[in-house]
């Protein structure tokens, strides 16, 4: 198993991050500036992308494991290369992500506690309605892991 850093060519992988961020207009608005991530186990298993959001603050913009792939311990395997690779350098890892039962509770697995809410982020930002376990997303709900 390695993490490789990708540098160029980001969208090759847009299967995958439109697993996490079902909306390409989107995804551009983070994929170019921030530091992404491939897990190879045989092949591509899961991906990450990663931002500096300033004042100590990095943030995981986009975290997803191929679904056949998934429940292995792929993306808390990138959770904790991030911690290690960016813990000197910043204070918090930060995600926002929908008030979903199959998120948050991962999240909280991996350490990180529910900070604050934007309140209907994915309504006024996304030109669709957005589902998660049969549960429509409205309020983005950021959690926080101190580095």
């Amino acid at each position: 198993m390695k993490i490789i850093e990708i540098t160029e060519n980001k969208k090759q992988y847009l299967d995958l991050l439109l697993l996490a961020d079902e909306q390409e207009n989107m995804i551009d608005r983070y994929l170019n500036k921030g530091w992404m991530y491939v897990l190879d186990d045989n092949g591509i298993k899961c991906e990450c992308v990663v931002t500096n959001e300033g004042n100590g603050v990095l943030e995981l913009k986009n975290i997803a494991t191929a679904p056949e792939y998934q429940g292995k311990g792929y993306a808390k395997t990138l959770i904790d290369f991030i911690v290690e690779k960016y813990g000197e350098q910043y204070d918090i890892l930060q995600v926002g992500t929908g008030d979903s039962p199959l998120t948050i509770p991962f999240y909280e697995k991996c350490g990180f506690v529910r900070s604050h809410i934007i309140p209907h982020f994915f309504t006024d930002n996304y030109d669709h309605p957005i589902y998660e376990d049969g549960v429509q997303l409205v309020d983005m709900v950021y959690l926080q892991r101190k580095l």
